[in-house]
């Protein structure tokens, strides 16, 4: 066989071999789908809604913490998430592994859960979550896919009431991380900051935003800037760093902040974020 013919023989195997693996892929992230607890134990539509009146705060004040749970590959996930989730009100999750063991973690647990699909890998479903002490009035999911391995990252938009009659809206997102023009990346936080945009009350945006390198945090910023939405300031900043750089974030808007820390733990590769807010 001659170059010529090897070369188109391993373009023709690289074009099959990449078209399978997108096929794959897409079947592996599917459609964007949300999963109440309280309501169906299914992923069953990008949203859900239904009627609650007890509000998510504690006498006006609100407890909200932000962990990337490494799909609970780390042996003391459990311990640590027990003590997370006592002391909040609201835990937003991402890297949450819907697997039997974490199922069952959630069914034993007395709080309502919200998650919000990236895909599934071996029937086994991945992306963001939220855990709280009251159940959400509305939660939509969406999914932005990574421009190079194509897996979706999920982004999470619930609603939960609070005391004072306002409606606090909550957006937990896991940010594109494989964008090197950062079209995807933007796109994926300007899709779901137009419920903001709209929203009369408290908002909460918070996560692992991948940001990484500058040109990241440059889009954060203006985003968050032109919605006067507030980064918390931590007492104590433990939040994992690439580049110098944190990836963990936590924005805020109509509330008072009182306390904001992200202390260290062995049970994921990010450190938790945890919050204390008083409502206006």
């Amino acid at each position: 066989m001659n170059l010529n013919k090897l070369k188109y023989w391993i373009m023709i195997g690289l074009l099959l071999s990449g078209g399978l693996y997108l096929f794959v892929v897409t079947k592996f992230n599917g459609e964007a789908e949300v999963m109440m607890s309280e309501l169906q134990p299914m992923f069953v539509s990008q949203c859900l809604s239904q009627t609650v009146s007890k509000p998510l705060d504690q006498q006006g004040r609100l407890r909200i913490a932000v962990w990337n749970i490494y799909k609970q590959q780390k042996r003391n996930w459990q311990t640590e998430l027990q003590q997370i989730t006592q002391g909040s009100d609201l835990l937003l999750l991402q890297e949450a592994k819907l697997n039997r063991r974490f199922s069952k973690y959630l069914a034993d647990t007395q709080h309502h859960v919200v998650m919000a699909k990236g895909f599934n890998l071996l029937n086994v479903p991945m992306g963001v979550m939220n855990i709280s002490s009251q159940p959400a009035n509305e939660a939509c999911a969406y999914q932005t896919a990574e421009p190079l391995i194509r897996f979706a990252k999920s982004t999470l938009v619930a609603t939960y009431p609070l005391s004072n009659g306002q409606q606090l809206l909550v957006v937990n997102l896991h940010g594109v991380n494989f964008d090197w023009r950062l079209n995807s990346y933007e796109s994926q936080l300007k899709k779901v900051l137009k419920k903001v945009a709209i929203h009369q009350g408290p908002v909460i945006l918070a996560g692992d935003l991948n940001t990484w390198r500058e040109g990241r945090m440059s889009i954060v910023r203006q985003l968050t800037h032109g919605l006067s939405l507030t980064e918390a300031k931590y007492k104590a900043d433990f939040r994992k760093r690439v580049f110098g750089l944190p990836l963990d974030h936590l924005f805020y808007r109509g509330l008072t902040l009182i306390n904001a820390d992200s202390n260290e733990t062995s049970a994921s590769d990010h450190n938790p974020i945890q919050t204390e807010f008083i409502l206006q």
